[in-house]
């Protein structure tokens, strides 16, 4: 409406001045507008209550979200998670039962003959040095630490092949230690939702340290790590699928097609089973991740009798 206002009002003048006809083809120009408004700056006030709020809309959106490697003692729960390194959880999932019927404890594993260590862990990836990775942390927790996992930060980071990322990873879920697990889905999320422009992890740790309460780290660190893995993937986020677009400055980054986007979930947001064979009871792919299991449970059990 104001538009054709302006229009009638310049009309006279386009007689006299007749270049002026070229006009509002000028103005038409810009209609190819962004679907996604740019944000306005915020303080770091209103920073602060936007991650919280965030955290605890990712708490209502993923009430089950837990570490998804299998394990039942700290033990476990270390070599898993550097195993964990570079692949999948689900496939060191499929690993480690068979590691760990064969070297239950740390004495067992620092006996090891390191290449029949490599042919179990050899689907996992980079199978030598975490081998190397694995003797050495089990040589010393037989050594130093008794045969026990440690359940200091300080002590952890002394062992081989453990780093901060790890030992957050053992001290929250084997011990009850909050702690902030920067993984690269952690670290970019941290970044897509502008708690920090760091790229360093123990940066990152640093930064969002600050923002949220310490009970709050190892569920946040689960939390966010679930929905990095289930919909905002690194090369093309389901924005369009996203249930906390609202509060994220990084929206539009990914598909922003609702249907398209569905099509982009994965995990049971995408009606499929997580990476546990052994989830917790209330998992909602629980059904179809335990029948993975049953069935990984024979081919264990195979591989037991060729050996």
């Amino acid at each position: 409406m104001a538009e054709s206002k302006v229009r009638k009002a310049a009309a006279p003048r386009a007689k006299s001045a007749p270049k002026a006809e070229s006009a509002p083809k000028a103005e038409s120009a810009p209609k190819a507008k962004s679907a996604v408004k740019p944000r306005k700056p915020e303080s770091h006030l209103a920073m602060v209550r936007r991650a919280r709020k965030i955290n605890r809309e990712l708490a209502e959106l993923y009430p089950y979200a837990h570490p998804e490697l299998d394990f039942d003692n700290p033990f476990e729960l270390l070599v898993a998670t550097v195993l964990s390194a570079q692949t999948t959880d689900l496939r060191v999932n499929q690993t480690t039962p068979a590691l760990f019927a064969k070297y239950p404890t740390p004495e067992d594993m620092a006996a090891a003959v390191p290449e029949e260590l490599e042919e179990i862990i050899r689907p996992a990836g980079f199978f030598r040095a975490k081998a190397k990775s694995l003797i050495g942390l089990s040589i010393a927790l037989r050594d130093d630490f008794g045969g026990e996992v440690p359940g200091r930060l300080a002590d952890l980071v002394t062992l081989p092949g453990v780093g901060r990322k790890t030992a957050n990873v053992v001290l929250g879920n084997a011990f009850g230690v909050p702690g902030i697990t920067v993984d690269t889905h952690f670290g970019r999320l941290a970044r897509r939702f502008g708690w920090t422009a760091e790229e360093d992890p123990e940066k990152v740790e640093a930064a969002v340290a600050e923002i949220f309460p310490k009970s709050e780290w190892t569920m946040l660190s689960h939390r966010v790590v679930f929905h990095g893995r289930r919909i905002c993937h690194s090369r093309k986020p389901a924005c369009g699928a996203c249930p906390i677009a609202p509060l994220c400055p990084s929206y539009g980054e990914g598909e922003l097609d609702p249907e398209k986007a569905k099509k982009l979930l994965k995990y049971e947001m995408g009606g499929q089973p997580g990476q546990r064979l052994r989830p917790p009871a209330d998992f909602p792919g629980e059904a179809a991740a335990r029948a993975d299991a049953a069935a990984h449970k024979g081919q264990v059990a195979d591989l037991a009798v060729a050996e």
